[in-house]
């Protein structure tokens, strides 16, 4: 896979303030930010601009031997630290170590964590001269994969920073890393363009019903892309039909709910699910829905007859089960709980 890609059109003003400071730049940026902005598309396309030997207006000429290089997925003076499974995903073959076959023979699923050994193999990568006489970039997402000993080991590596070499760090949110590894970054906050900027570019990408797809995504236009090529509607239709179930006052089918929403993340559709509580709130203050504009008329019946305080409180609770969703003690018993929770809350108020 190509290492070179250009900003996305809402990052390059500030993409190109930030690249002006090149000649004081610090050795290690925490790119942030919500997910489905562009984060890692920003990264890549600043590790291009720092090892282009002609950059024009601060960016990548996209013509000279360094990005000729980049372009071929070539380059000796970039490195890409992700875990297998997302190089993977990205395309780039041999990803997975031969370590991950064991002596039995089959292999092992490829891995979500960024490993210690993968920070140790860069050692001699470090201590070498660039290849180009320019900068050395290592570009590390998402940071959040890098487990407590890994964190560690990079932590030592920027306590004294190799010469010549950049590091650029992607994450959704800095308070999920190690605070002493934080405070080793420059932060670079990435903020969530506005719909003038995200509608034009999905409706060039060919995202039909563009407003909704962006409402679902919170405003994110990269995950509503990406929703739309996945979905045939901008909301996920268990969450209609639960919905159209308790506006219309009928109990609803939880069981038969759990069992489809048991298969997939319990990332996922909690967060559906505070989404949609958010929505239930601004519908009960007359507010306009941000998240399921489509599915305006089932929120708005639930909202109608549902105490507020009692759909604040569950809205609190959903943030509580958002925190521990990837590590449930029974994943059937957690989704069925946390759907009769839900359908409690939005019952009508007696």
């Amino acid at each position: 896979m190509s290492d070179f890609v250009s900003f996305l059109p809402w990052q390059e003003k500030q993409a190109a303030a930030w690249l002006g400071q090149r000649e004081r730049f610090a050795h290690a940026w925490l790119i942030h930010g919500l997910p489905g902005i562009g984060k890692r598309q920003f990264a890549l396309a600043a590790a291009a601009s720092l090892l282009c030997e002609s950059p024009a207006g601060g960016f990548a000429c996209g013509q000279c031997a360094a990005c000729l290089w980049l372009k071929s997925g070539s380059h000796p003076d970039m490195r890409r630290i992700r875990p297998e499974a997302m190089a993977l995903e990205e395309g780039e073959a041999g990803a997975v170590s031969d370590d991950s076959a064991p002596a039995g023979g089959a292999k092992k699923t490829p891995s979500k964590d960024i490993k210690v050994e993968q920070l140790r193999a860069l050692h001699n990568w470090f201590n070498t001269a660039t290849h180009r006489g320019g900068w050395r970039v290592a570009l590390i997402y998402p940071a959040r994969a890098m487990n407590a000993v890994t964190a560690n080991a990079l932590l030592k590596v920027l306590e004294e920073p190799p010469e010549h070499t950049i590091f650029l760090l992607v994450a959704d949110a800095p308070d999920r890393l190690l605070p002493t590894l934080v405070s080793r970054c420059r932060r670079l906050p990435l903020s969530v363009p506005g719909p003038g900027e995200s509608l034009p570019w999905l409706q060039a990408h060919g995202v039909s019903e563009a407003e909704q797809w962006l409402a679902v995504a919170g405003g994110a236009p990269l995950l509503a892309q990406e929703l739309a090529q996945s979905g045939d509607k901008p909301y996920p239709e268990w969450l209609a039909r639960l919905l159209g179930d308790l506006a219309a006052a009928r109990t609803a089918d939880i069981g038969a709910l759990a069992d489809q929403l048991e298969a997939q993340a319990p990332e996922a559709w909690i967060d559906t699910l505070q989404r949609a509580f958010l929505d239930l709130m601004l519908a009960a203050s007359g507010a306009s829905l941000r998240y399921f504009p489509a599915l305006e008329k089932q929120v708005a019946a639930v909202a109608a007859g549902a105490s507020p305080a009692r759909l604040a409180e569950t809205a609190k609770w959903l943030a509580q089960q958002r925190a521990v969703a990837g590590h449930p003690l029974n994943a059937k018993l957690f989704v069925h709980s946390t759907l009769q929770r839900v359908a409690l809350a939005c019952a009508p108020a007696t």
